[in-house]
């Protein structure tokens, strides 16, 4: 307990929050207790002045009152920026040691005037004493310490000056009147001061934890990295500030390669464990080089102070290191990283320009650079630019008038009849004239507008099926897009429901990589159009990075073959793998359907290794709906349907 009271009296225990708080509020009042002091002093020794001897009327009040202006000054001057705890708790010691010191001198020279004078002046004496400490409990209510001690140092003496030595029962009635007001005060001022620090100590827990929610705000919690939101908000102070300098900045954009794979085969557990070695990782590379952050899923960035060839330099080793085997639950799981750079030489827009373009940058590397940096160019530009106009007739484009679908068969090897057709988009653009599918497809991804687009074109394929005959299937297109949007799912499943077709001469074919984007969303898709009797074949099968089970994994009826394998200038080397994936697809009785086939020679030997059926230019060229109807009816009739 008395440890406690000393502590309490000697500051110790304050914390800095409160101790600032009541700095700023002295700051205030202190000079007004040194005026009120001083103004009092100089009364006292006027109304003295002549009855006391010159130096208590005068040169004593006067040496009071000065000290208290330069007390006064030295507060009014104080700046709380320039103190730390420490110093302002040392103001406070040092206030609450000269309060029991002015006072005592106070206490004493104003007792000792009661030496002199009639009733008048020490009725003055009386009131100087009474009003000078009930002000000055007031003026230090927001330092109890002194208050406290000063209320000590002067009621007690006080007190006892007037019921030891004077005879009078008034005097001695005032003094325990003045004394018990002067304990009512000091009852009122603690009970202040007490809500006063309960307030601050709110206020300090309020600002704690507004503090501590926005860095949980700002922060990952998978990784502790930085996120979205603090990433951007850095990048564009920083590109305000560097905006007078002439050192760049730049920006990249991280994005995993092969992870959504090992996160739907090994789990989200082990997913999300990748993900928080791949941000210490991140972290270690990027400590005093920059800010890193998770932007969100698998995708990272970082700004740096360098120009293009330095972040493409430093990204080069990053991306090595990133693609080195992870460890998470007793499995060794291994995938890579690909990344986009834009810096802001030479460029102009803010935040969201430099962005988009590392952003791009990064889809290129993805496209053709997967595993390494690439950074935007010129050549990106002029890219985004016709992207740019495509998008803008993709959105304008009436989809009735503008898109049709062209027709290329797939022959049977063994017979050469017709048994399939697969059906091809064609945009025709009034602004643009004819673009490639590679071109708009893509450019519909990302603006949204693939939903509309892909129920059309399967609307138009729908309606050329009709015309065909009933022995012949159609192959349709399916997107990473198309696959993860339940929307277009339904609304595919609805437009074969309604358009008489029979389900199974529709094939649905997607790409491994579409496959792999989200593998559970692309076995709930393809299971609901499987369930209503369609069928669905593997396309581009050798490019992508899928795995065996997934053949069984997914209602996989077909596999068409990368034209890679069959045509082009590595084709020839490849003959011995061609071979080994049509062994594989017969060994798990899988139809298989070579594509690119462009030459007799190529025909021959997937004939004799065994090729379920072709498609290719030396078969026929894509055509509208109504030429391949003419085209199949200059067929001998053993070509122009399967035999039955």
């Amino acid at each position: 307990m008395f440890l406690r009271a000393i502590q309490w009296l000697t500051l110790s225990s304050v914390d800095p929050h409160l101790a600032e708080k009541q700095f700023l509020e002295l700051r205030s009042q202190v000079p007004l207790l040194y005026a009120l002091l001083g103004v009092n002093a100089l009364a006292l020794g006027y109304t003295h002045h002549g009855v006391a001897p010159d130096w208590m009327s005068i040169w004593v009040p006067g040496a009071l009152a000065l000290i208290g202006i330069f007390r006064a000054v030295a507060w009014l001057r104080y700046d709380r920026r320039g103190f730390d705890h420490a110093a302002i708790l040392t103001i406070l010691r040092r206030t609450t040691v000269l309060g029991c010191l002015i006072s005592v001198a106070y206490i004493t020279w104003s007792l000792k005037l009661t030496d002199y004078g009639g009733p008048d002046e020490r009725a003055h004496v009386a009131m100087f004493v009474g009003i000078t400490v009930i002000g000055c409990i007031f003026c230090l209510s927001h330092l109890p310490q002194a208050a406290i001690l000063v209320a000590v140092a002067t009621t007690i003496p006080y007190l006892a000056f007037y019921t030891l030595v004077f005879e009078s029962t008034v005097y001695k009635a005032i003094a325990l009147n003045i004394v018990l007001v002067t304990l009512v005060v000091m009852r009122v001022l603690m009970n202040g001061f007490s809500a006063f620090a309960t307030l601050v100590r709110s206020q300090s827990e309020t600002v704690r934890l507004n503090r501590e929610v926005t860095v949980l705000a700002h922060t990952d919690m998978l990784t502790g990295l930085p996120n979205r939101r603090l990433f951007f908000a850095d990048l564009e102070r920083r590109m305000k500030e560097c905006g007078g300098t002439n050192g760049p900045l730049s920006l990249g954009v991280i994005d995993l390669d092969r992870f959504k794979a090992a996160n739907d085969t090994y789990g989200h557990i082990v997913g999300d464990l990748i993900l928080a070695e791949v941000g210490a990782r991140l972290a270690s590379e990027f400590d005093n080089r920059g800010g890193v952050a998770r932007l969100g899923g698998d995708e990272f960035a970082f700004v740096i102070e360098a120009d293009g060839e330095t972040a493409i330099a430093l990204m080069t080793g990053v991306c090595q290191r990133l693609s080195a085997p992870y460890v998470a639950d007793d499995v060794t799981i291994s995938i890579g990283a690909s990344c986009g750079i834009a810096t802001t030489e030479g460029s102009a827009g803010g935040a969201s320009a430099l962005y988009e373009r590392a952003d791009y940058a990064l889809y290129t590397s993805k496209s053709t650079r997967r595993g390494l940096p690439t950074l935007y160019s010129a050549a990106h530009e002029a890219a985004v630019r016709s992207d740019r106009a495509i998008e803008a007739a993709l959105q304008a484009a009436d989809l009735d008038r503008e898109f049709v679908i062209h027709l290329q068969p797939v022959v049977d090897t063994r017979t050469h009849a017709v048994t399939a057709v697969e059906a091809l988009a064609r945009w025709t653009s009034p602004t643009l004239g004819s673009v490639s599918p590679a071109v708009f497809v893509p450019v519909a991804e990302r603006t949204g507008i693939v939903h509309r687009l892909t129920v059309k074109l399967f609307e138009l394929t729908l309606a050329a099926a009709k015309d065909l005959p009933a022995s012949i299937t159609v192959c349709f297109n399916l997107s990473a897009h198309d696959l993860t949007s339940h929307g277009t799912i339904l609304s595919l499943v609805s437009a074969l429901r309604q358009s008489g077709v029979a389900p199974s001469r529709i094939v649905f074919e997607l790409t491994e990589t579409a496959m792999l984007r989200d593998f559970g969303a692309a076995r709930e898709a393809l299971g609901m159009l499987s369930a209503m009797g369609a069928q669905v074949a593997i396309d581009d099968f050798g490019t992508g990075h899928a795995s065996l089970s997934y053949l069984r994994e997914l209602p996989i009826g077909r596999v068409k073959i990368d034209r890679s394998f069959v045509s082009g200038e590595k084709a020839l080397a490849r003959r011995d793998l061609l071979g080994a994936v049509i062994a594989m697809c017969r060994s798990l009785d899988l139809p298989c359907v070579a594509e690119g086939v462009e030459t007799d020679e190529q025909m021959a030997f997937l004939s004799s290794a065994g090729c379920d059926a072709l498609q290719g230019y030396l078969i026929a060229r894509p055509m509208p709906p109504a030429d391949m109807i003419e085209w199949m009816k200059g067929l001998p009739a053993d070509r122009s349907a399967r035999s039955a």
